[in-house]
C-alpha cells in the first residue's frame, strides 16, 4: 500500500472511494481500464489518508440529506479495511450526520460493520449491495479468487433480510462461454428470492471490455481457460461489448423471474431506489389547530 492526501473525497454524485486498487483478482474487472488513470500497480493499494476528514468536512456543508454511495470503483472491504478501518470510520460520520448509505461490495467482511449498518437503516436508509456473478464455488474462485466466495455472500444477503437491510444484487459480468449458462443464472437468482433482495442490477448478459482491463482479462483466459482467449478474440476482436451467444434466451428468464418474484429489475428503477434519500422517525410537528 502507499498513501496519498486527497483533494476531495465525494464526487459530484455523492459517491466516494476511500481506496484506488484492488486485491480482489477478479479477472474480469473494469477498474483496471486505463481511463481511471491508476497510474501504480493495480495490487498496490492506494490510500486516500485523509478520507475520514475530507468526508466530515463535506457532510457538514451539505444542506441536503443524501446518499452516500462507496464500492463503485474499488470495493470498501479489501483485506486492508480490516486494519486501516476507513470505510468503518465513514459510516459512522454517515450515521452520525444523518445521511442514507448505498455500499457496495463482494466480501462478507462487511457484517463486522453490521452494528453501524441497522443504526443507519433505523435512522435513515441503507443499501447493502452485493455483486453476485457465478453459482458454481469452484469457478468462482477461478473469476474472482481473492475474495467471499458466491455462497458466502448470500449469507450475507441473508443476515441484512434478517436485519431489515435492504439489498441489491449486481448480476454482472457474466462471461461467454463462462459463467452464461441457464444453471448459472438460475442458481443465483434461487438465492436472490430466498434471499428477499429488493432488486437485481443487470445491463445484459455479457461485459465489457477496454483497454487496459482487456488485456488482463485476456492474459488470465490464457492461465485459467486455456483456448478461450482465441475463441474471444475471433468472435469478439477488440469490442466494448462482448455479448453472450445465450443473452436473449437468459435475460428472457432473468425479467420472467424478477418479475414472478416481485423483485425490481428495471436499471433505472432499481438506481432511483438506491439512490432515494429517506429519513425515517422523524418527530412529527405539532399543529397550532391540534392543541
Amino acid at each position: 500500500m502507499h498513501t496519498v492526501e486527497a483533494k476531495g473525497i465525494l464526487s459530484s454524485k455523492n459517491g466516494m472511494n476511500l481506496y484506488r486498487g484492488c486485491t480482489h483478482g477478479c479477472i474480469y474487472c473494469d477498474s483496471r481500464s486505463k481511463c481511471y488513470q491508476i497510474n501504480h500497480d493495480f495490487e498496490d493499494i492506494e490510500v486516500k489518508i485523509n478520507a475520514v476528514e475530507l468526508l466530515e468536512d463535506a457532510l457538514k456543508r451539505k444542506r441536503k440529506k443524501c446518499m452516500i454511495g462507496t464500492g463503485a470503483m474499488t470495493d470498501p472491504y479489501i483485506s486492508l479495511e480490516m486494519k486501516l478501518e476507513h470505510t468503518r470510520k465513514c459510516l459512522e460520520l454517515i450515521y452520525k450526520y444523518g445521511f442514507g448509505l448505498a455500499i457496495q461490495t463482494k466480501s462478507n467482511r462487511i457484517l463486522r460493520d453490521l452494528d453501524i449498518l441497522k443504526s443507519i437503516n433505523d435512522k435513515t436508509k441503507c443499501v447493502v449491495q452485493i455483486t453476485m456473478t457465478t453459482f458454481d464455488e469452484e469457478q468462482c474462485k477461478i473469476i474472482e479468487p481473492n475474495v467471499s466466495t458466491t455462497s458466502e455472500r448470500f449469507e450475507v444477503l441473508k443476515v441484512m433480510r434478517d436485519n431489515c437491510i435492504p439489498t441489491v444484487v449486481w448480476l454482472s459480468p457474466i462471461l461467454p462461454f463462462i459463467n452464461d449458462t441457464v444453471e448459472n443464472l438460475n442458481g443465483i437468482l434461487d438465492y436472490c428470492i430466498e434471499a428477499e433482495v429488493k432488486g437485481i442490477i443487470c445491463f445484459g448478459m455479457g461485459l465489457t471490455l477496454r483497454e487496459g482491463n482487456r488485456e488482463y482479462f485476456y492474459n488470465t483466459l490464457d492461465k485459467k481457460f486455456p483456448g478461450l482467449k482465441e475463441l474471444y478474440i475471433k468472435k469478439y476482436g477488440n469490442s466494448y461489448e462482448v455479448i453472450s451467444p445465450n443473452h436473449r434466451k437468459l435475460m428472457e428468464i432473468f425479467k420472467r423471474r424478477c418479475q414472478e418474484q416481485g423483485i425490481m429489475y428495471q436499471p433505472n428503477e432499481v438506481f432511483t431506489y438506491i439512490h432515494q434519500f429517506e429519513e425515517k422517525n422523524k418527530p412529527e410537528q405539532i399543529s397550532l389547530f391540534n392543541l
